[in-house]
C-alpha cells in the first residue's frame, strides 16, 4: 500500500490505516523529535503526542511526492515546539518561585546509560548550535540533513523553488561545521 492510499485511509478515518502509519513511520518520527529535544524521554513523549495529533488532524493527511513524512514531520515539529515552550515556560515558573530542583543520579546502570547520556550531551549540542542557524537555513537543514527528504519534498513543505532549498542548504551546512568546531574548541 503506497503512502498516498494510508493517507486517502486516514482521511477516511480507518483505524487500522493508523496502525499502518504507526507501524512504517514511528522510528523516523521518534529520531526526528529526538534531534529536535535532545533527550530521549523527551522524544518519546513527543513521538506519543505527535501519533495522537496525527489522529486528532487526519482530515489532512497529505503524501508528498508519495511519502507521508513531510506531512509527518511538520505535525511532529509542532508537538515538538510546544513541549520545548511548555518546558521554558515551566522553567521560567519555577525561576520565578525559586524552586530548586534536586539532583538525582542513578548509581551506576549499565553501559547504554553512560552512552545514552553522552548522546544526549552531543545532540544538545547539535541542536544548540542549529538553533543559531537563521530560522529559513536551519528549516532547510533539517528537512533534508536530518529528516531525509529529498530536495523537492522540502521544497513542497517550505513553498520555496528547488534551487532555494540547495543554497540554503549547503549555505547552513557550512555555518554548522564551523559552529561545531568552535563547540569542540570550548570543551
Amino acid at each position: 500500500m503506497t503512502d498516498d492510499d494510508l493517507a486517502a485511509r486516514l482521511r477516511s478515518g480507518d483505524v487500522d490505516a493508523m496502525g499502518e502509519v504507526y507501524d512504517r513511520f514511528a522510528d523516523r518520527v521518534y529520531n526526528f523529535c529526538f534531534r529536535r529535544t535532545a533527550s530521549w524521554s523527551a522524544a518519546e513523549d513527543a513521538m506519543a503526542a505527535a501519533f495522537l495529533e496525527v489522529w486528532r488532524v487526519r482530515a489532512r493527511a497529505t503524501a508528498y511526492d508519495g511519502t507521508l513524512l513531510p506531512w509527518l514531520y511538520t505535525v511532529a515539529g509542532n508537538v515538538c515546539r510546544n513541549q520545548l515552550r511548555s518546558q521554558r515556560r515551566h522553567a521560567a515558573l519555577r525561576a520565578k518561585l525559586h524552586v530548586v530542583e534536586e539532583d538525582v543520579r542513578v548509581a551506576d546502570h549499565a553501559d547504554d546509560v553512560a552512552g545514552r547520556v553522552d548522546d544526549e550531551r552531543r545532540m544538545a549540542e547539535l541542536v544548540a548550535a542549529v538553533s543559531r542557524l537563521g530560522e529559513r537555513d536551519r528549516e532547510v537543514l533539517v528537512l533534508v540533513a536530518w529528516d531525509g527528504l529529498t530536495y523537492e519534498q522540502a521544497a513542497q513543505v517550505l513553498d520555496v523553488p528547488v534551487g532555494t532549498v540547495r543554497s540554503r542548504l549547503s549555505r547552513s551546512r557550512g555555518r554548522l561545521a564551523e559552529l561545531m568546531d568552535r563547540t569542540e574548541e570550548e570543551r
